[in-house]
């Protein structure tokens, strides 16, 4: 009896066993390939993660989603372009140190007017775990050195276009003066009735009232302005009167620096804005500075960490009293100044990258700094002179090279990408 009763319950045994391997298979999913990128590949995980971010983001600027197959398409694809450009940074020996992290992490934080506590909490809040928020960070540095490299290299301006430029009507249009400005939107809604425009006015004026009476205006634009740059504090940037919608292209000219403009009520709702700082005009009175420098690039041969090590070493050879101009000879990799000792001669700091202009802004002059990261390497530089001179026609053909490069840019960057993609095995696992 006690045998056939065991043979009887041997099947419902199973079949229990088999359901809780199941449910048990339901509980742990399993992570899974969704795409192969030449040598890498593109998880399930990874995807799932950059949607929740995404769609975070769009919510908070209040747009509609896009169709879901829509938006994991456009997200998957971002991701594989990423992927290409993190494997060729990773071929060309690219590397983000952790101090360069942690610096960068910093620097988000004080954007956000945070400590770096407070911005771990806020990503915790918004479901984001800090040490992903680090990593992307890591890989955007990556990114936009490789691009840095790859698409620079790829522009070409000629003193001809320059001259063009500047003879053209364009040209003196965006060489006119140019304003560095922050603002604070209190939206309306489309199709609102009077009451609520006329609730949105006072608001407006209220936050008028506390920026004259010496309110921060960008600690009241992170807390109550619903802009895209809130979070900045406001920041909009550099722009143009000419680039400004009326009536605040012909207002901004009258302000000084550090004016508000009083609440205009414009189609998106009510606008104040600030003028943080202004350049550009008929003359220029610029600060140049007279530096040479060493620069090392990591590549497939030499590691970032080896490269560092050999900054270092010609750092202290030259504090030992060994020649600054004959080491740059030998073993500088900045192909425009290697010859000249390293020297760049007299420079406008504005031209040059912010990790190397913040540097040489802080160093004394006569002194040589410790090895230090750009984009383009590891540096040792000095600074040989400081002068203020009128540069305005140097100015001009300076900032007319500029804008005809990155308007070039954007399109090298896009044919680029485009070519990296083309070449790159890509398999859709999804």
């Amino acid at each position: 009896m006690k045998t056939m009763l065991c043979k009887a319950l041997r099947p419902l045994m199973l079949g229990a066993l088999l359901a809780s391997s199941v449910v048990q298979a339901e509980v742990v999913p399993l992570d899974r390939v969704v795409a192969i990128v030449d040598n890498d590949v593109v998880m399930q995980s990874q995807l799932d993660q950059r949607l929740r971010e995404v769609r975070q983001t769009i919510q908070k600027r209040g747009a509609p989603l896009p169709p879901e197959h829509v938006l994991t398409q456009q997200v998957l694809e971002r991701l594989i372009i990423e992927n290409i450009q993190l494997q060729i940074g990773d071929r060309s020996g690219i590397r983000i140190t952790d101090e360069e992290l942690n610096q960068a992490m910093g620097t988000i934080a004080q954007r956000n007017n945070m400590s770096l506590d407070q911005f771990r909490a806020a990503l915790a809040h918004d479901g984001l775990s800090y040490d992903d928020a680090r990593e992307q960070v890591r890989r955007e540095m990556i990114i936009s050195r490789v691009r840095q490299r790859r698409v620079a290299e790829r522009i070409q301006v000629s003193e001809q276009e320059v001259q063009n430029f500047l003879a053209s009507d364009m040209g003196k249009i965006q060489l006119s003066e140019e304003y560095r400005l922050a603002n604070i939107l209190i939206p309306v809604p489309d199709g609102a009735s009077p009451e609520t425009v006329q609730a949105a006015g006072r608001q407006a004026t209220e936050l008028y009232q506390q920026l004259k009476q010496g309110a921060d205006f960008g600690q009241l634009a992170v807390s109550r302005s619903a802009g895209d740059n809130a979070l900045e504090g406001g920041e909009i940037g550099w722009r143009k009167a000419a680039q400004l919608p009326s009536p605040f292209d012909s207002m901004i000219g009258t302000l000084a620096v550090g004016d508000v403009t009083e609440p205009v009520r414009t189609p998106g709702g009510y606008i104040i804005l600030k003028l943080e700082e202004k350049r550009g005009g008929s003359k220029m009175l610029r600060d140049e500075v007279h530096v040479r420098h060493i620069l090392l690039k990591p590549s497939e041969i030499r590691s970032e960490e080896e490269t560092q090590r050999l900054a270092q070493k010609l750092y202290e050879r030259i504090q030992a009293g060994e020649s600054f101009g004959e080491l740059a000879k030998k073993y500088s990799e900045d192909p425009g100044s290697k010859l000249n000792g390293g020297d760049l001669n007299w420079v406008d700091p504005e031209s040059l990258v912010p990790e190397f202009r913040e540097v040489m802004n802080n160093a004394p002059q006569g002194q040589v700094t410790k090895p230090f990261r750009s984009p383009f390497g590891w540096h040792v530089l000095e600074v040989l002179g400081r002068r203020a001179t009128d540069s305005s026609d140097k100015f001009r053909e300076q900032q007319a090279a500029q804008t005809l490069r990155a308007r070039k840019y954007d399109e090298e960057l896009q044919a680029w990408l485009r070519q990296i993609r083309d070449e790159a095995y890509v398999e859709i696992k999804l």
